[in-house]
This record gives structure tokens, C-alpha cells and sequence, in this order.
């Protein structure tokens, strides 16, 4: 990314969608999209094959999608998925490793003969045969229901060489899932670049395996957790004893009132003026007390007041 375009970036903004203020959240939900996604991509790939080709999820990290175009290279294959929620909503990339691994693979070369590294311009026909595996690949990451991403077929195809140098990219935090193609005649890798407001949006959850009633207890447990770590101001009230309004009125500041020795030796602890407990009032050394006696019960509390009338 040059420097002009850093000073362009908005780090409150990109927080806001999500650029690096979570990036353990956003990673745990990219790395279950592919896995969720690599039986798909990996069973339609090998329905066209001569030889079968093994993919794994290689790795998955943060980037910015400007990083899609590696500037050093001439030969990678890269198409643009648009979706209903944006036009970059996925670019994949494939290298050239990956596209020799796949030109020996579909067209029955010998698995056991290394395959020949391309280090030209790709053709149109390895164009084609990349533009094929990337939809396979859209497609198994686009998933179904709800929470699919929306991704519009046919997509484009892939472009290469100076194509690929004029292509105009949209910059932006991203997450990168990269995956290996693995057999006996090579290697080769592939990249799906998606933005992360793009994640966010549709698999912000990051939780792949992890049925609906079981969320709702995490959630219940954390919000439980916060909840029980909030402050409360405690307040102990002791019933002094009584007054007519006019000794009230009479009352002073400095004055002292004593207690009798006949006043109550309960006290009331509240919190949020909600009573909890039924207490004693004591004292130890220089300090004031209170014991916690039993649960405060109001209607036991009523009959009470009765009786003292």
C-alpha cells in the first residue's frame, strides 16, 4: 500500500467495521468459513480431475485487500465475486503452481511426473480451467440460507498479466484464508481474499460448530458474568424509636439522640432500596456491626408491626 493511500485511512472507522479491533473474533470466523467450506470445494474439484488433489486450509491471517495483487508477479489468476452486499465481496487468487497442478490434473497428465512450473503469461485456457475452480470455490463459500453470502453467478472471469496490473482495487481491511493444493505431480496454492465488513456482516458469529441453544447459554453466562461484577451501594437502617411529628419539628442540628434501651436491635440491609436481609446491630472494638441473620421477609416483617400496635 503507498504512503499516499495510508494517510487516506480512517483507523476509527476501520475499527468500527471491524479491522483489527477483534482480530482474534475475525480470524476464529474466517478459519470456520473455510473449513466449513473445504469438503465442498474439495469433492467438486475432484468430480473434474483425472488424479485426485488433496486442499487443506493453509493459513489464515489479517491483511488489506490491496495485498491481493502481488506487485512482483505477472502469472497469478484473480477474479472479483460481487455479492448483493458488495462488489468485492470475495477475489481468489491462484498461483501458478496451482494452475499447472491443475492444467496436468484435468487434462490426464501422469500424477507421477512432476508437473511443468509456468513462468509465462497464462494462456486463455488456464484462465478458463483457474475461472472454474474459483467459482467451485465461490460457491462452496457462499453457503445457503440466511447466512449465505449472497455471491452472484456466473462470476467473471479470471484475468492474468496486464489485466490484472490495471485492475482497480478497492482498499480495506481484509482477512486472508489461503489454501494448499497438494499431489504426487506438485503443489500449488490458492487465496480468497473477503473483506471484513463482508465476514462481519454475514459469519461475524465465529462460532461454526456451535448449535443455537448452546450460544444462547454463552451469551446468558457472559451477560450473567458482567451483571455480577456490577457495584451496589449497601445501607443498614436501624428503627431508632418513635416520635410525634411535633418533637420532630423540634429536632435541631448537634442535637444527640440516644437510643432506648428498649429500641429494636434489628436492622434492615438494602441494596437499591430493595431490603435483603434482616440483621443485628453490635459492635466490635471501635467499630460498628451488623450480622446477617436471616432473608428479609416482608410478610413476616407486617404481622410483626401488627403486634407492636
Amino acid at each position: 500500500m503507498t504512503e499516499a493511500a495510508a494517510t487516506t485511512r480512517n483507523p476509527i472507522v476501520e475499527r468500527l467495521i471491524g479491522d483489527t479491533g477483534e482480530p482474534d473474533h475475525i480470524i476464529k470466523a474466517a478459519r470456520a468459513l473455510g473449513l466449513r467450506a473445504l469438503p465442498a470445494i474439495r469433492q467438486s474439484l475432484n468430480e473434474q480431475v483425472s488424479y485426485p488433489i488433496e486442499i487443506e486450509v493453509d493459513s489464515v491471517s489479517l491483511a488489506r485487500m490491496s495485498e491481493a495483487r502481488r506487485p512482483d508477479v505477472d502469472n497469478d489468476a484473480l477474479v472479483v465475486a460481487s455479492s448483493a452486499t458488495s462488489p468485492d465481496a470475495l477475489m481468489l487468487i491462484a498461483d501458478a503452481g496451482a494452475i499447472a497442478l491443475l492444467v496436468s490434473a484435468l487434462f490426464g497428465g501422469d500424477p507421477d511426473m512432476p508437473a511443468t512450473p509456468i513462468e509465462r503469461a497464462l494462456t486463455s485456457i488456464e484462465l478458463e480451467l483457474a475461472s472454474v475452480v474459483f467459482e467451485a470455490t465461490a460457491k462452496a463459500l457462499n453457503g445457503s440460507g440466511v447466512r449465505a453470502l449472497s455471491i452472484k453467478f456466473p462470476m467473471s472471469a479470471a484475468i492474468s498479466g496486464k489485466d490484472l496490473k490495471k485492475l482497480v482495487i478497492r482498499d480495506g481491511p481484509a482477512v486472508r484464508i489461503a489454501f494448499t493444493l497438494i499431489a504426487p505431480s506438485g503443489e500449488g496454492r490458492f487465496i480468497v481474499m473477503m473483506p471484513q465488513r463482508v465476514l462481519l456482516l454475514h459469519r461475524g458469529e465465529g462460532q461454526a460448530e456451535m448449535p443455537e441453544p448452546e450460544q444462547g447459554a454463552a451469551w446468558t453466562a457472559r451477560f450473567s458474568e458482567e451483571v455480577m461484577r456490577s457495584a451496589v451501594r449497601l445501607e443498614a437502617t436501624i428503627p431508632l424509636s418513635r416520635m410525634t411529628l411535633g418533637e420532630l419539628s423540634e429536632l435541631f442540628v448537634g442535637q444527640v439522640i440516644e437510643m432506648p434501651e428498649t429500641a429494636p436491635t434489628n436492622t434492615r440491609l438494602s441494596a437499591r432500596r430493595k431490603t435483603l436481609f434482616t440483621c443485628e446491630f453490635g459492635k466490635i472494638g471501635q467499630n460498628f456491626t451488623v450480622q446477617i441473620i436471616e432473608p428479609y421477609d416482608a410478610g413476616k416483617e407486617f404481622i410483626d408491626g401488627l403486634v407492636t400496635r
